[in-house]
């Protein structure tokens, strides 16, 4: 009797209330992200900028403004990562699995549309086709079908009963139903789907982590050297004040590298540019570097090496007589249904003139609790369906046929033929079967050549999808999927099999959310670089944890969101080019960082030296300016996008390192020789200070030189400006600059010291190797012990 009063009337108001004052309410749960305040301040307030903006207050204060010219790199900087992540914020706090604004809902007898957010828990809800599910629910009258891609990652309609249990964020098919709500805010299934990948994922650059670890380890050394500079410009040097200041401010500015951080989002930005016009939108600048990196890919079947619908691939008449086109043409012409299984037969066999002037009697619409469909004409029935619901116990006769067309992978189905009209909405009696119709998904056309072209990249292919695993198994090795007989059934795993299965399989089946996010951390927990395809919202999870998740334009929302990368083609042959771009760009800016580095080295190895010796710093910030906008700079930004793709190999700080140390001491051993020189022969500060640029940007005119091999005419051009630019800006500004006139016997002292530093940087780079070795060793050893400081420091704060 109460279960006919609650499905007459649902809840009353006072029910409403209580539970609303309870808590039990269908609120927002989704987790806050960051504000666009606290991305400002994350930006802005960094050890990185701190340390600049106390620099360029210093000359400030002191009265040399032209000195703080370097800050513009730092300005630019902090614009390009509040963009990036303001812009990452607004994707994220738009994903939502729920996208149904209203419900409909019984209460005290009357049918009401209110938003879903105000929904309580034992909400009396009405369902019908296209509905959305807003809240986990149990039928308690009515049957219906419901595409449940959340649960399964299949769109295949699931027939829903009195008793059965309906998840958020799946939708009605067919059918009408009455269902009471069991779970309702953050205990929603889409809740907390939506909840393990709304968050902010760190960035995961290498490129970016090594030059943070550069940072950290100058960190340590730079507060030290920078008073010791100083003292050593006052009390030894006998310099004044302000310029005690700008030569100590010189001395550290040279040391970081901030352009190369400008550089890297600069050169990721044009990237993203040039995948745009190629179809391809990047969420995240340095994904693409991510990609170019990843070894193992995670694709997902449907959507990605499939296009999602059927095909007719084979018919296997069981009838020798039976005219099949003929039945089917008719059966495609009356029949309304809309499943990617009849589509297959309307592509197949539905031919507008052959079906014109066909009527039925009846027709019968696919049911999943039927398994089939059928049409009645007057010459007899046609029923098309599972064979095994249609012939029942006569299934067995064709039992042997049916199995091993599904080992193949094919989708068996029948279509049978009766002389006897349906029994209402039931079978007809004295059924034939006429054909076996063997079904397969459409492979992409693209996708074995992309498979073949990450297989010769060395990229390890998983294949991750809800359907059987034998269907999948044989779909994989259709497309070209490198040991695609190697599969397992997902739902025959525990959790701590996964980790044990992913070394073992390539082709995963009925896989649940839930172990798509399992499969990518323990391929990670290997230490593998995973990318993940995707285009259903059964693939959120594993999408935002995979270091660079891909989604298809024809996809979900959700899955779109998530991703770092969307394809707007939902071509999956944009892959390639994804990689070569991203290739470009780390391999240039290996070679491009190598300017960079080599002015960190000779910074450093200078700024260790003059804290001991009674002689003042080379150096002005203003001549550093000048040198790194014409030597390292601009021909970096312009090397940097030139095609290139070569697999990335090795670390990215020992591939630059390894170029970048023998280069940073041959201009630090040419710095200490000019200022010798101009100590031994009565030359002027201001002079030695001009002497030391030239030879500097001398020898780092020949690095560019060396980079830009081979040689072309373009490049000899641009090499020719720059050398001709920073010649007209010594000659036409030298008081910006700094710069004085030179008597003949520096500029001859100036031309032999050049040519011995060009001596040293080829001498040194045959002993590379062994250099290259004992500086990252001490390297290592300076990162150990700055994480052991930081341990202790968090130790110590966390027992405070």
């Amino acid at each position: 009797m109460e279960q006919q009063e609650y499905l007459k009337n649902g809840l009353t108001l006072k029910e409403v209330d209580e539970r609303i004052k309870k808590g039990q309410i269908n609120t927002d749960s989704n987790p806050p992200t960051k504000t666009v305040g606290q991305i400002v301040r994350g930006n802005i307030c960094t050890f990185f900028n701190l340390l600049n903006i106390i620099l360029g207050l210093l000359v400030i204060f002191v009265g040399s403004y032209k000195n703080a010219l370097f800050l513009g790199v730092i300005f630019f900087n902090i614009i390009i990562g509040i963009f990036q992540e303001v812009r990452a914020k607004r994707v994220i706090d738009r994903l939502s699995l729920i996208s149904a604004p209203k419900a409909s809902v019984v209460r005290e007898g009357k049918k009401k549309e209110i938003p879903t957010s105000e929904i309580v828990l034992g909400d009396l809800t009405e369902l019908s086709a296209g509905k959305q599910i807003c809240s986990d629910c149990k039928v308690i009258e009515g049957e219906c079908e419901v595409n449940e891609s959340l649960i399964t990652g299949e769109s295949d309609p699931v027939p829903k009963g009195v008793g059965d249990e309906m998840m958020s964020g799946s939708f009605i098919v067919s059918g009408n139903v009455k269902a009471r709500v069991v779970r309702v805010g953050a205990d929603n299934f889409a809740a907390k789907m939506t909840a393990g990948a709304k968050y902010l994922k760190k960035n995961n650059s290498v490129m970016l982590r090594s030059l943070d670890t550069i940072i950290k380890v100058i960190a340590v050394c730079i507060v030290p050297m920078a008073i010791g500079l100083f003292l050593n410009s006052i009390f030894i040097s006998s310099q004044p004040t302000d310029r005690a200041v700008i030569s100590t401010v010189a001395a550290l500015i040279g040391m970081i590298p901030e352009g190369l951080y400008l550089l890297a989002s600069v050169v990721m930005a044009v990237s993203t540019l040039r995948l745009a016009a190629k179809k391809t939108l990047a969420q995240d600048m340095y994904c693409i570097e991510t990609l170019a990196r990843v070894d193992t890919l995670c694709l997902d079947k449907t959507g990605t090496i499939t296009e999602g619908k059927m095909q007719v691939e084979n018919t296997r008449p069981l009838i020798g007589d039976f005219p099949i086109d003929k039945a089917m043409t008719a059966f495609a012409a009356v029949m309304k249904d809309d499943n990617p299984t009849f589509n297959a037969v309307k592509a197949k066999w539905g031919d507008e003139k052959k079906a014109a002037g066909i009527n039925a009697v009846k027709t019968i619409p696919f049911s999943s609790a039927k398994k089939w469909s059928g049409a009645e004409f007057e010459q007899g029935s046609v029923i098309f369906g599972a064979p095994e619901f249609i012939l029942k116990s006569d299934y067995e006769k064709i039992r042997p046929q049916c199995e091993r067309a599904q080992e193949e992978g094919y989708r068996v189905l029948l279509a049978a033929y009766s002389d006897m009209p349906f029994k209402d909405h039931e079978l007809p009696d004295g059924i034939k079967a006429a054909a076996l119709i063997y079904m397969g998904d459409i492979i992409r056309k693209e996708a074995p050549v992309t498979l073949a072209y990450f297989e010769k990249q060395g990229v390890d292919i998983k294949i991750i999808s809800g359907d059987n695993p034998v269907t999948v198994s044989k779909i994989a090795g259709r497309a070209g999927v490198k040991n695609a007989d190697r599969y397992v059934d997902a739902s025959a795993l525990s959790e701590d099999d996964i980790e044990n299965a992913v070394k073992e399989y390539a082709v995963f089946g009925r896989v649940t959310p839930s172990q798509k996010l399992l499969i990518v951390k323990a391929l990670k927990a290997q230490g593998k670089t995973v990318g993940m395809t995707g285009d259903g919202v059964n693939d959120v999870l594993a999408l935002k944890e995979a270091d660079c998740s891909i989604a298809m334009q024809s996809g979900s929302d959700a899955a779109r969101s998530v991703s770092n990368l969307v394809l707007l083609d939902s071509n999956f042959a944009s892959m390639p080019k994804v990689v070569a771009e991203g290739r470009r760009s780390v391999n240039n800016l290996q070679r491009s960082g190598t300017l960079f580095l080599t002015k960190t080295i000779y910074s450093f190895i200078l700024a260790f030296i003059f804290m001991f010796l009674p002689m003042p710093y080379p150096f002005r910030p203003i001549q550093l300016t000048l040198i790194s906008t014409m030597a390292i700079g601009t021909p970096s930004f312009l090397l940097a996008l030139v095609p290139n793709t070569d697999i990335i190999r090795g670390s990215f700080i020992r591939n630059i390192m390894k170029k970048a140390m023998p280069q940073g001491i041959a201009v630090a051993v040419c710095s200490i020789a000019s200022v010798l020189v101009a100590e031994f022969t009565d030359i002027s500060m201001d002079c030695m200070s001009t002497l030391t640029t030239i030879i500097v940007a001398a020898v780092s005119f020949f690095i560019v030189f060396r980079l830009m091999k081979p040689m072309k005419l373009w490049k000899g051009v641009l090499l020719a400006l720059l050398i001709g630019g920073f010649s007209g800006a010594a000659l036409l500004f030298p008081r910006v600059f700094d710069l004085k006139p030179l008597a003949l016997n520096s500029a001859v002292a100036a031309a032999v010291i050049i040519a011995a530093g060009i001596g040293i940087i080829i001498l040194l780079e045959r002993a590379a190797d062994p250099i290259l070795d004992f500086f990252y060793g001490i390297f290592v050893k300076l990162r150990r012990v700055i994480r052991g400081l930081r341990k202790k420091v968090l130790m110590l704060y966390n027992k405070t």
